[in-house]
C-alpha cells in the first residue's frame, strides 16, 4: 500500500514537472507528457507502471467523454452533425478497411487480424488534437468538428473492434448482422443517454447541496457508460448524449455555487486524467521493448511505418471527397452550407492524432482464442498501435503549428475571436438592460424604499461602467484592460492589510477566510474580464 502511494506521488511529481516544462517550451503538454513518460520508463530505479486496459476503458474514459460532452454546445454539434458523422463514422470505417487491406496484402496478416488492427488505430484521440488545435487559434468551426468527432468516433471504433475480434475468434462474420447490431446500439444508447442526463439533473435539483450535486455529476458518466457496455454496447454514445443533455438543459437548473465549485473540480480532475494517461503511454515503452525480442525488428518497423502512413493518408483521401463531392451531388447542401476553404480541409485532414484509447484497446486484446491457441499476431498489433500513437502525436503535434502558420488559418481564428468577444460585450449590455427593466418594475410595483432602490440602482450603474468598449485596433488597451491591473494591485494591498489584522489578533481565522473568499471572487471576476476583453 505504501509503495503504491509513493508511486502515485512520483507520477504526480512527473506530471507537475512535465506541465511546467511544456509551458516553458511552448510545446503541447500531451507531447511532453508522452516523452517524459518514455524517459522515466528507462530511468534506473523508477518503478514499473503497467497500464491496465480495463482501468482506462471503464474508469478513465467515461469522465473524459462526459466532460467533453458537457463543454460541447448542443446547438453547434447539431448544426455540424453531417461533417461530424462523416468523420466519426465514415472515416473510422474507411480507415479500418484501408489498414486491414494494407496489413493483409503488404504484411501478410489474415483479414480478421487486419480489421482488428484497423479498428484499434482508426479513431483519433479525444484530447490531444483539440488541445493542440485550440492553442493555434483555429477557426471555430474546425474546433467544433474536431471536438464532435473526438466525442463520437470511439464508439464506432469500439464496435468495429468487437466485431473484428469476434470474427477472428469464431472465423465467421455477418455484415448484415453487424449493421443491425450497430444501428440497435446507436438508437439504444441515445435513448439511454438522454434518460441518464435527465435523471442526473433531477437528482441534483433534489439535493440542493453543491457537494452532493458534484458527486452526482461524477457518477453520471459511469452510469451512462457502464450499463450499455455491460450489455454489449460501447457506452461512449450514451455518455456523450448524457453530457450534451446536461450541457443544454443544465444552465437554468444548476445553482451558481454548484457551478463555480463544479467547474474547478472537473477542471482539476480532467487535467490530472489527461496528463496521467499520456505519461502512462510513455511508461509502456519499457514493456514493449521487453516484448520486442519475440518479434523481428524489421516486422515491427514495417508494421509501424505502413500503419502510420495508411491512417494519415486515408484521412486525407476521405475528407476531401466528403467535403466537396457531397456538395457537388447535393445542390441544396451547397447552397445552405457552402464548401469551406481547402485550407480548412487540409487542417482537418492533418489533425488525426491517435491516443490512449488505441493503446488501451490494443492491450485489452485477448491472449488466447476460445480454442486455447494464442491470439494471432497480438504482439505485432500492440507494437503497430503504439508506433502510430508516437508518430501521430509527436510528428503531427509538432508540425501542425507550422502548417497552420503556413496556411494563414490562425488569422481567421483571431478575427473570429475578436468578433465573438464583441458579441459577448453586446450580450452583456443586453442582459444588463433586461435587468434594469426588471429593476424598474420591482421599484414601481413593490414600493421599495428610497435607500434600497438607490443601492440597487448604484449596483446597476457599476455593472454598466464595468462593460469595456471594444478597441478599434488589435492590441489597443481600453480603460477596462488598464484598470484590471490596477484593481489587482488594490486587491493585493487589501490582502496584506487583512493578514496584518489577523496577525495583530483583531480578527479570527474564520473571519479572515470569509473576507479572503470575497477578495478571491473579486479577483476571479477581474481575471475573467481580462480573458474576455477584445484583443
Amino acid at each position: 500500500m505504501v509503495q503504491t502511494f509513493l508511486t502515485f506521488l512520483l507520477v504526480l511529481t512527473a506530471l507537475a514537472g512535465s506541465a511546467t516544462l511544456a509551458r516553458k517550451t511552448d510545446i503541447a503538454p500531451a507531447i511532453v507528457f508522452l516523452l517524459v513518460g518514455i524517459v522515466l520508463a528507462f530511468t534506473p530505479g523508477f518503478p514499473r507502471i503497467e497500464m491496465k486496459p480495463e482501468g482506462v476503458l471503464l474508469l478513465v474514459l467515461p469522465p473524459l467523454i462526459y466532460s467533453a460532452g458537457v463543454a460541447m454546445s448542443w446547438r453547434e454539434f447539431k448544426s455540424n452533425l453531417r461533417p461530424i458523422a462523416l468523420l466519426a463514422i465514415g472515416c473510422v470505417i474507411f480507415t479500418t478497411c484501408a489498414v486491414a487491406a494494407g496489413a493483409h496484402y503488404v504484411l501478410g496478416l489474415p483479414w480478421g487480424v487486419g480489421f482488428v488492427l484497423g479498428a484499434i488505430v482508426s479513431p483519433p484521440d479525444v484530447v490531444a488534437p483539440l488541445a493542440i488545435a485550440r492553442r493555434l487559434k483555429l477557426p471555430h468551426r474546425i474546433l467544433v468538428i474536431l471536438e464532435g468527432e473526438g466525442l463520437a468516433n470511439d464508439a464506432t471504433a469500439l464496435i468495429l473492434y468487437r466485431f473484428a475480434v469476434l470474427a477472428v475468434s469464431t472465423g465467421t462474420f455477418s455484415f448484415v448482422s453487424a449493421l443491425d447490431t450497430f444501428i440497435g446500439i446507436l438508437i439504444g444508447e441515445v435513448i439511454f443517454g438522454i434518460a441518464v442526463g435527465r435523471l442526473s439533473l433531477r437528482l441534483r435539483q433534489w439535493a440542493h447541496d453543491p457537494r452532493v450535486e458534484i458527486s452526482l455529476s461524477l457518477l453520471t458518466p459511469y452510469l451512462a457508460f457502464w450499463v450499455p457496455e455491460h450489455f454489449g454496447g460501447s457506452g461512449v454514445i450514451a455518455t456523450v448524449v448524457a453530457g450534451l443533455y446536461v450541457s443544454w438543459n443544465g444552465p437554468l437548473l444548476i445553482p451558481a455555487a454548484t457551478r463555480l465549485q463544479g467547474i474547478f473540480f472537473w477542471d482539476v480532475v480532467i487535467w490530472l486524467i489527461e496528463g496521467v494517461l499520456f505519461l502512462m503511454i510513455g511508461f509502456q515503452m519499457r514493456f514493449l521493448m521487453e516484448k520486442s525480442k519475440a518479434v523481428p525488428l524489421h516486422d515491427i518497423l514495417m508494421a509501424v511505418a505502413l500503419t502510420s502512413a495508411i491512417v494519415i493518408v486515408a484521412r486525407f483521401i476521405w475528407v476531401f471527397p466528403g467535403t466537396y463531392l457531397t456538395r457537388y451531388f447535393n445542390r441544396r447542401l451547397a447552397t445552405r452550407d457552402p464548401a469551406p476553404s481547402w485550407r480548412a480541409v487540409v487542417v482537418i485532414g492533418f489533425t488525426g492524432i491517435r491516443g490512449v484509447v488505441s493503446l488501451a484497446v490494443a492491450l485489452a486484446l485477448p491472449l488466447t482464442l476460445p480454442g486455447g491457441e494464442e491470439f494471432p499476431h497480438r504482439d505485432l498489433i500492440l507494437f503497430a498501435s503504439f508506433g502510430v500513437i508516437i508518430v501521430t502525436l509527436v510528428g503531427i503535434g509538432l508540425t501542425l503549428p507550422l502548417l497552420v502558420k503556413f496556411l494563414g488559418l490562425s488569422q481567421h481564428g483571431h478575427a473570429e475571436e475578436r468578433h465573438e468577444r464583441e458579441a459577448e460585450i453586446a450580450a452583456r449590455r443586453h442582459i444588463i438592460q433586461a435587468g434594469r427593466k426588471h429593476l424598474d418594475h420591482l421599484i414601481e410595483n413593490r414600493k421599495l424604499s428610497e435607500s434600497l432602490a438607490g443601492f440597487l440602482m448604484a449596483r446597476h450603474e457599476t455593472r454598466v461602467r464595468a462593460i469595456p468598449d471594444p478597441p478599434k485596433e488589435e492590441g489597443q488597451h481600453t480603460p477596462a484592460t488598464q484598470g484590471a491591473s490596477i484593481i489587482r494591485e488594490i486587491i493585493a494591498a487589501e490582502r496584506q492589510e487583512l493578514h496584518k489584522l489577523l496577525r495583530d489578533g483583531k480578527i479570527t481565522d474564520e473571519t479572515r477566510r470569509r473576507l479572503e473568499r470575497n477578495l478571491d471572487l473579486e479577483e476571479a471576476v477581474i481575471s475573467n474580464s481580462e480573458k474576455n476583453t477584445p484583443l
